[in-house]
């Protein structure tokens, strides 16, 4: 899996790398066929945004989330990308039944 993670207005320090990493071995652990991750996170004024998409075979899932700490728009963008990548795989599995 390759990540690409970008910032604007924001430093990509090694810590918020370390988390998303982290973060992200939960969504490969439900679906291990993700080809590319690009992630971009974003600073304005009071809010700190993370968008990111994902490339698996099939499809491209894209989600966002925002709240005032970077480190749970994170965690909320990685839950939703997570039920999305649950999603797809069903959606695979019952096709090919």
């Amino acid at each position: 899996m390759q990540l690409n993670l970008s910032g604007h207005h924001l430093d990509i320090t090694s810590s918020i790398r370390q988390h998303t990493s982290d973060k992200l071995t939960k969504i490969k652990h439900h679906f291990d066929n993700v080809m590319n991750v690009n992630m971009i996170l974003e600073v304005q004024k009071d809010l700190q945004k993370a968008e990111a998409t994902i490339h698996v075979s099939g499809a491209d899932l894209f989600a966002k989330a925002q709240s005032r700490d970077m480190y749970v728009s994170i965690d909320q963008l990685i839950n939703k990308l997570d039920s999305q990548i649950i999603k797809h795989k069903e959606k695979l599995h019952n096709h090919r039944a």
